[in-house]
């Protein structure tokens, strides 16, 4: 059985889940509202204050849908209440981050500016010139926006210069050494 699949979800104060046909699930919160269609073989119940799902049998793809499909629910609940934020940090000489309006403009050594706007839902917020910190209700989307800002420049191996995610490490090398 799947451990991740039978937990139920509790619907936290204020917020609403309603299960129209075909699955798809409405969550309003206080930050927003999120909808989505879920695969269709599973079931979605809201009892009193709590969600669950539950599986017509033990295929194996209704298995991995189980835990996919609670999970995708619960990551609703909780982009509603508390949202998602990832961050990152530019390291290398010269290399800043600005914002203005709804437009992220990146210096990083290229010899443009790299501008990036905000997408529907997403904010970014830059501290000082090296901390980008992309925040959302959507956890899809702050991960997706996050990853295409880093991929602007990504971290290097030997001097560690880059966009990179807060918590990530980057594996160092050893640079070139001398001829004796």
């Amino acid at each position: 059985m799947s451990r991740i699949g039978r937990m139920p979800i509790a619907i936290p104060a204020g917020v609403t889940v309603e299960v129209a046909e075909n699955n798809k699930v409405t969550v309003k919160g206080p930050k927003g509202t999120l909808e989505r269609v879920l695969p269709s073989e599973m079931e979605i119940k809201v009892e009193g204050a709590e969600v669950t799902v539950s599986r017509p049998n033990d295929l194996k793809k209704m298995k991995s849908l189980h835990g996919l499909t609670r999970t995708l629910v619960n990551n609703m609940v909780v982009g509603v209440t508390a949202g998602y934020e990832k961050k990152l940090e530019v390291n290398g000489v010269g290399y800043r981050a600005a914002k203005s309006g709804k437009k992220l403009t990146l210096s990083l050594g290229y010899s443009h500016p790299v501008e990036m706007m905000d997408p529907e839902g997403i904010e970014t917020v830059v501290e000082g010139t090296n901390v980008i910190i992309v925040k959302g209700i959507d956890k899809e989307k702050v991960g997706q926006f996050a990853a295409e800002i880093r991929d602007k420049r990504r971290p290097e191996p030997y001097k560690g210069k880059g966009i990179k995610y807060a918590d990530e490490t980057i594996r160092r090398k050893v640079g070139k050494t001398g001829k004796k």
